[in-house]
Protein backbone atom coordinates (compact mmCIF):
# COMPACT_ATOMS: atom_id res chain seq x y z
CA UNK A 1 0.00 0.00 0.00
CA UNK A 2 1.08 3.70 -0.77
CA UNK A 3 2.16 5.42 1.66
CA UNK A 4 -0.69 7.86 2.41
CA UNK A 5 -0.67 11.79 3.40
CA UNK A 6 -2.35 13.25 5.73
CA UNK A 7 -1.17 16.75 5.90
CA UNK A 8 -0.71 18.48 2.47
CA UNK A 9 1.38 21.22 1.02
CA UNK A 10 3.85 20.66 3.32
CA UNK A 11 7.74 18.86 2.80
CA UNK A 12 7.52 15.63 3.87
CA UNK A 13 10.49 13.59 5.80
CA UNK A 14 12.52 17.24 5.62
CA UNK A 15 13.18 19.82 8.11
CA UNK A 16 11.49 23.55 7.00
CA UNK A 17 10.10 26.71 8.68
CA UNK A 18 6.29 27.11 9.18
CA UNK A 19 6.35 30.82 8.67
CA UNK A 20 8.64 30.30 4.85
CA UNK A 21 5.62 28.44 3.74
CA UNK A 22 3.36 31.26 3.26
CA UNK A 23 4.07 34.95 1.58
CA UNK A 24 2.15 38.08 2.62
CA UNK A 25 0.22 39.56 -0.33
CA UNK A 26 -0.34 43.28 -0.29
CA UNK A 27 -4.07 44.21 1.15
CA UNK A 28 -5.25 40.60 1.11
CA UNK A 29 -5.90 37.87 3.38
CA UNK A 30 -4.02 34.54 2.24
CA UNK A 31 -4.30 30.92 3.13
CA UNK A 32 -3.45 27.18 2.53
CA UNK A 33 -5.48 24.45 4.08
CA UNK A 34 -2.77 22.08 5.32
CA UNK A 35 -5.49 19.04 7.04
CA UNK A 36 -9.25 19.11 6.40
CA UNK A 37 -11.14 16.44 8.06
CA UNK A 38 -14.83 16.66 10.27
CA UNK A 39 -13.19 16.87 13.44
CA UNK A 40 -10.25 18.73 12.63
CA UNK A 41 -9.11 21.59 10.31
CA UNK A 42 -5.49 23.13 10.31
CA UNK A 43 -4.52 26.17 8.05
CA UNK A 44 -1.86 28.43 7.27
CA UNK A 45 -2.78 31.97 6.78
CA UNK A 46 -0.88 35.28 6.55
CA UNK A 47 -2.99 38.98 6.88
CA UNK A 48 -1.47 41.98 5.44
CA UNK A 49 -1.21 44.97 8.10
CA UNK A 50 -4.82 46.31 8.33
CA UNK A 51 -6.60 43.52 7.30
CA UNK A 52 -8.90 41.55 8.85
CA UNK A 53 -11.37 37.95 9.45
CA UNK A 54 -14.34 39.64 10.82
CA UNK A 55 -16.52 38.19 13.07
CA UNK A 56 -17.37 34.60 13.49
CA UNK A 57 -17.55 31.44 15.35
CA UNK A 58 -17.20 28.05 15.05
CA UNK A 59 -18.20 25.11 16.42
CA UNK A 60 -14.35 23.88 17.34
CA UNK A 61 -12.02 25.10 19.82
CA UNK A 62 -9.42 27.34 17.60
CA UNK A 63 -5.93 27.87 18.47
CA UNK A 64 -3.85 30.02 16.67
CA UNK A 65 -0.05 30.00 16.73
CA UNK A 66 1.59 33.38 15.56
CA UNK A 67 4.59 32.73 13.63
CA UNK A 68 5.45 36.13 12.51
CA UNK A 69 4.13 39.40 13.21
CA UNK A 70 1.43 40.85 15.39
CA UNK A 71 -2.39 40.22 15.76
CA UNK A 72 -4.91 41.99 17.50
CA UNK A 73 -7.79 39.15 18.56
CA UNK A 74 -10.99 39.73 19.81
CA UNK A 75 -12.74 37.17 21.42
CA UNK A 76 -16.60 37.98 22.83
CA UNK A 77 -15.67 41.37 24.43
CA UNK A 78 -11.91 41.12 25.21
CA UNK A 79 -9.28 42.40 22.87
CA UNK A 80 -5.34 40.37 23.01
CA UNK A 81 -2.96 41.57 21.45
CA UNK A 82 -0.44 38.12 20.20
CA UNK A 83 3.04 38.30 18.77
CA UNK A 84 5.30 36.07 17.08
CA UNK A 85 5.42 33.37 19.25
CA UNK A 86 2.72 33.71 21.21
CA UNK A 87 -0.66 31.31 21.08
CA UNK A 88 -4.30 31.79 22.06
CA UNK A 89 -7.24 29.80 21.68
CA UNK A 90 -10.82 31.07 20.64
CA UNK A 91 -13.25 29.01 22.24
CA UNK A 92 -15.84 27.03 20.71
CA UNK A 93 -19.16 29.33 20.14
CA UNK A 94 -18.03 32.16 20.73
CA UNK A 95 -17.62 35.08 18.51
CA UNK A 96 -14.12 36.00 17.49
CA UNK A 97 -12.14 38.42 15.19
CA UNK A 98 -8.63 38.32 13.57
CA UNK A 99 -7.22 41.96 12.67
CA UNK A 100 -3.53 42.75 11.73
CA UNK A 101 -2.26 44.94 13.64
CA UNK A 102 0.82 44.81 12.07
CA UNK A 103 1.45 41.59 8.52
CA UNK A 104 1.23 38.39 10.63
CA UNK A 105 0.94 34.70 9.93
CA UNK A 106 -0.67 32.44 12.17
CA UNK A 107 -1.11 28.32 12.11
CA UNK A 108 -4.77 27.82 12.70
CA UNK A 109 -5.64 24.36 14.51
CA UNK A 110 -9.33 23.73 14.74
CA UNK A 111 -10.99 21.03 16.75
CA UNK A 112 -14.36 20.13 16.39
CA UNK A 113 -16.40 17.22 18.08
CA UNK A 114 -16.80 14.01 16.46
Amino acid sequence: MENQKFINHMPMGEVFKMAEQIDYEENKVASITLVKQSNLIVTLFSLYEGEEIGGHSSTGDAMVYILDGVAEITIGEDVHTVSKGEHIIMPANIRHALKAAKSFKMLLTVVKPS
